[in-house]
């Protein structure tokens, strides 16, 4: 029961936090982080001890799930070379890094150094996407940091399982086998995942349950996760793929009103979730620091000379990237400000601390694995430093850089791409006039209708407000013809999005209307 307590207490709390959150515009993960940390500091409260297991099976697979479900094929397209120089350069870069500076400036063996470094070196599409879901970036720019952090990992967990195995057995690494290692996890995980995602495909378009296609829906994550680990392979990699896959074509799987119910209860989900894990990462660190040895207790400028490290090696790497891109043109426009932006999104968050975790208590001779405490409090650490200064900081970076999309732009794209779903909508009214099948009066009503939309497009395009007028009269075949163009529409939103007219941002909110519209017909 005091555990089942303690979640429930941790819910609400997170949920308190995460409104004040959006209240003030803040970052909801900044603010957890540090409302764990000071919930943590009062007298009385119950030690939380972090389970690897609950980490990295019941919290990772849906929020991974999720933020792959985000990612826009087009985008992903583009930018996959430069994604897959940092996903492989970097995180090695940043091990080898942060091994160097550890041994340096800490008492950490060089096996605990290099744990360290594998531990720390991917950046997190946890808290990357959880932060960068109210920044308005240029869509590859967005695209390239969040599809970073979803496909580093399966480097970073090779590096991991190779750095761990060297500090329990105290053996020399076998980087022939790494490399193998790694092509297994990788490769293993993109073709369990592809597979799931096909699966899961020929299911959903035979299903038209509710219940059942949500279920299916919270089901996916976990199916993808551990067909992935009990073959051997990467587990995130593979829940990876299945939500970039499914995602592409959640659109073309289900009907309006399954969509917007599983928008609503992923929604949720992903909530709760984001913000007990964010709240579990503050609530960790006092406890952490209290295991550790007295010879350790200059730990928080371990921490900030990590921290630094990590931050400056993402620079001085992104900086010739970004360059090199700029020629090619793969990602528009490259100046100084989006590198700088580039690293500054680089946060650690949830899969680090999932990873340190995991690390064997004992060695290979059952003696206990020494500095284990110190990688842990230094793991959680710059976890924290990562997500509330780069988090409170990251809106103003990217302001101050110039790249954030204005509102008006992202308005006027939008106030467009309305206008063209209008037209064609109008289109097929005039070819159901020609074959005289349809009442006057309900041909007027609809024609009435989208004329109003268009009004009220032009009218915003010029700053000025509109007004949309309709009829009560012969509602059933006004519902079934307004149906049938609604999917004419939404035709012409994919071929928009083909055209490369609008962003992925804009198609998703404007199905989204078109979906609620739907879904109010079906229910009138």
């Amino acid at each position: 029961m005091r555990g089942v307590g303690t979640v429930l207490t941790l819910v609400v709390l997170a949920t308190v936090v995460s409104t004040f959150a959006r209240r003030w515009r803040i970052p909801a993960p900044s603010l957890l982080v540090v409302a764990g940390l000071a919930v943590e500091l009062l007298p009385g409260t119950p030690q939380i001890e972090i389970s690897p297991e609950i980490i990295g099976l019941v919290v990772l697979p849906p929020l991974l799930y999720a933020s792959a479900e985000e990612m826009p094929w087009r985008e992903l397209r583009a930018v996959w070379k430069p994604v897959g120089v940092l996903a492989i350069g970097l995180v090695l870069a940043s091990a080898a890094a942060v091994s160097a500076v550890a041994v340096w400036v800490t008492p950490l063996s060089w096996q605990m150094a290099f744990v360290l470094g594998a531990v720390l070196a991917s950046t997190d599409p946890v808290a990357v996407t959880a932060l960068g879901r109210r920044l308005s970036l240029p869509p590859k720019v967005q695209v390239l940091v969040q599809a970073e952090s979803l496909f580093n990992d399966a480097t970073s967990l090779v590096l991991v399982r190779v750095a761990a195995g060297i500090a329990v057995a105290a053996a020399a690494a076998d980087w022939g086998a790494a490399g193998g290692q790694f092509l297994l996890l990788a490769g293993g995980g993109t073709l369990i995942g592809a597979a799931a995602a096909g699966v899961i495909t020929v299911i959903r378009r035979r299903t038209e349950d509710p219940v059942l296609e949500t279920v299916i829906a919270l089901v996916t994550p976990y199916a993808a996760y551990m067909l992935a680990e009990v073959a051997h392979t990467s587990g995130v990699t593979s829940c990876v793929v299945a939500g970039v896959v499914l995602g592409g074509r959640g659109d073309r799987l289900t009907n309006a009103r399954i969509r917007l119910q599983l928008h609503a209860v992923y929604g949720t989900v992903v909530f709760l979730l984001e913000s007990v894990v964010f709240s579990l990462i503050g609530l960790a660190l006092p406890a952490e620091v209290r295991a550790l040895a007295d010879g350790d207790r200059a730990w928080p400028l371990y921490a900030l000379a990590v921290a630094g490290t990590l931050i400056a090696v993402r620079l001085l790497w992104i900086a010739p990237l970004s360059a090199v891109v700029q020629r090619k043109g793969a990602v528009g426009r490259m100046n100084w400000r989006i590198p700088v932006v580039l690293t500054w999104a680089g946060t650690r968050g949830v899969m680090p601390l999932a990873a340190a975790l995991s690390i064997p208590q004992i060695t290979k001779d059952g003696t206990a694995l020494a500095d284990r405490p110190l990688v842990l409090v230094l793991t959680t650490s710059v976890v924290v430093v990562t997500l509330v200064v780069q988090g409170f900081t990251l809106a103003p970076v990217v302001r101050r850089s110039g790249i954030a999309l204005e509102p008006a732009h992202t308005e006027r794209e939008e106030v467009e791409a309305r206008s063209h779903l209008a037209h064609a909508g109008l289109a097929r009214l005039e070819e159901l006039a020609e074959l005289e099948a349809v009442p006057d009066i309900v041909l007027d009503r609809l024609r009435r209708g989208l004329n109003a939309r268009l009004d009220d497009a032009r009218e915003r395009l010029t700053e000025q407000n509109g007004t949309a007028v309709t009829t009560e009269s012969a509602d059933l075949v006004y519902r079934q013809l307004r149906r049938d163009l609604i999917a004419v529409e939404t035709v012409e939103l994919q071929r928009l999005y083909d055209a490369h007219r609008i962003s992925d941002t804009t198609r998703r909110r404007l199905q989204r209307s078109l979906d609620l519209e739907e879904a109010r017909l079906a229910d009138a």
